[in-house]
């Protein structure tokens, strides 16, 4: 499925005019014409993707898909390189501080764009200025899992269960500020009632413990969360958007299971260091485009819960 999505439009990050003094005519016409050649030229060597979270979880899934589809519009690999920890500010500031060539690219969320600024008092970059935006990749929802081992069959006996011993019940999440984390404290304030939240660092190794049964429960992202849940070993009670998610149609929004106005979820994009040439952000986006309709991409994204967008670096920013 592609759509556009609300979360795009929200912010735009500001980009940074250079301006210099003309030495002669020569040196302006060297000015004018090396980025057009240098575009021309890209890639020329293998490009890295930072995902800013581990193996496993649904940011990385679409790292790797997209990945794929790029090395095989650009004729270079494309590898992913993953670098977690601190919500995904770990990743963030590597790529913030790379060259501006295009042959860094990274994968970032929502959380990271919007969050994690108000979130954390000293970020080690700023996300609106020291990164482009290149494409809006995706977008998905979240699903409430439990470990089986919990007597709660419903949201409604979750909030029961948290009225009746608060601080009882605890809930792992991907990082402070992701979607996973928002999603749960949007869930305690809507409830009123007390969880405990445990941070890791990164969806799969929250999804360890929870299937381990260290901890409770977990508001995943769907594409990683699907498969314990077709296998039995997590029991899904409801999803966070607005409206049932096609990939869980039987189950219920965590709206309709008894908290009005409860809508969450997550998008993520590709994005650059702030200064890379137009001209490079312009041939990124056409074939990050182009790997958006891939019917390999599609089947895989869609079947996983992805909803698939693939925009203008404007519509991202």
């Amino acid at each position: 499925m592609t759509t556009s999505h609300p979360a795009f439009h929200r912010r735009r990050s500001a980009m940074t005019l250079l301006s210099g003094l003309a030495l002669s005519l020569s040196l302006t016409g060297l000015l004018t014409t090396a980025p057009a050649a240098m575009a021309q030229a890209y890639p020329s060597k293998p490009i890295r993707l930072v995902c800013p979270f581990p193996p496993g979880g649904a940011v990385d899934i679409a790292s790797r898909a997209i990945a794929l589809e790029l090395s095989k519009n650009l004729g270079q690999p494309v590898t992913v390189d993953n670098k977690p920890g601190a919500g995904g500010n770990i990743g963030g500031a590597e790529v913030a501080r790379s060259a501006p060539d295009g042959y860094t690219l990274f994968m970032t969320t929502s959380g990271i764009q919007a969050i994690n600024p108000a979130l954390y008092a000293k970020m080690p970059f700023d996300p609106s200025k020291d990164l482009a935006p290149v494409s809006a990749l995706v977008s998905l929802n979240n699903v409430l899992v439990l470990h089986p081992s919990v007597k709660a069959n419903s949201v409604a006996e979750v909030i029961a269960m948290g009225k009746a011993q608060p601080g009882f019940i605890n809930y792992a999440s991907s990082g402070s500020g992701t979607s996973i984390h928002m999603s749960g404290e949007m869930f305690r304030s809507l409830s009123n009632i007390t969880m405990t939240h445990i941070p890791y660092k990164g969806s799969a190794p929250a999804v360890n413990d929870l299937l381990g049964g260290q901890v409770m429960m977990m508001f995943d992202n769907i594409p990683s969360a699907i498969p314990h849940i077709k296998s039995g070993k997590l029991k899904a009670l409801a999803t966070t958007g607005a409206r049932r998610d096609p990939t869980l149609p039987d189950l219920p929004t965590i709206a309709e299971a008894g908290l009005p106005g409860y809508e969450s979820g997550v998008w993520f994009g590709l994005m650059v260091a702030a200064n890379t040439p137009r001209e490079i952000i312009n041939k990124l986006n056409a074939e990050v485009i182009k790997g958006t309709k891939s019917p390999e991409f599609v089947k895989r994204m869609t079947e996983l819960g992805y909803i698939i967008h693939g925009t203008s670096p404007e519509t991202m920013a």
